[in-house]
């Protein structure tokens, strides 16, 4: 279900409706369509932000943590950070073994429970954090520059929704 174009592989709406014939499926072709350039679109701005976060020595994974950390004061437990970030312990613990090893966060025994840790944002990571934001925020604006401010409120709404929505990716 995918042309060639001037930006990759991009779906027309006949093609999902053909598509959808093929199968001889009940769905909205339409409905297809918007979600097939949806991961589409998610996998591009995902590229992209490596490639942004790159330019820094970071991930988006190791950006989000330091991030979060910067957020709750400096100072998280690992399960905490998996939690808020969404994805699994052993990626946190990934993240907070590299980001240690560059002096961005540090580790020490929690002082509520004894036998865990909690990552501390350094004075480094939280350095690096501000020498970043200029560029990274005013890319962030120019990402989404071509939409109004009324249009980004009417995104910010219907992503949510998708969002929600993308449970029946995985549901069983």
């Amino acid at each position: 279900m995918t042309r060639s174009g001037d930006d990759g592989e991009t779906p027309t709406l006949e093609q999902a409706r053909q598509q959808v014939e093929h199968y001889g499926l009940a769905v909205d072709p339409q409905a297809v369509l918007v979600a097939v350039r949806l991961i589409s679109a998610g996998a591009r701005v995902g590229r992209a932000a490596e490639a942004h976060f790159a330019r820094f020595g970071l991930s988006t994974g190791r950006y989000r943590l330091l991030a979060v950390l910067e957020a709750h004061g400096g100072e998280k437990s690992p399960s905490s950070l998996a939690a808020d970030l969404d994805v699994s312990r052993a990626t946190i613990t990934g993240l907070l073994d590299s980001l240690e090893r560059e002096g961005l966060i540090a580790r020490r025994p929690s002082t509520e429970d004894g036998r865990g840790t909690v990552a501390i944002l350094t004075a480094r990571g939280a350095q690096r954090l501000r020498d970043m934001a200029p560029e990274h925020f005013g890319r962030l604006e120019s990402m989404v520059g071509g939409l109004s401010t009324r249009e980004r409120t009417v995104f910010l709404d219907l992503l949510a929704r998708v969002v929600q929505g993308s449970a029946a990716l995985t549901a069983d």
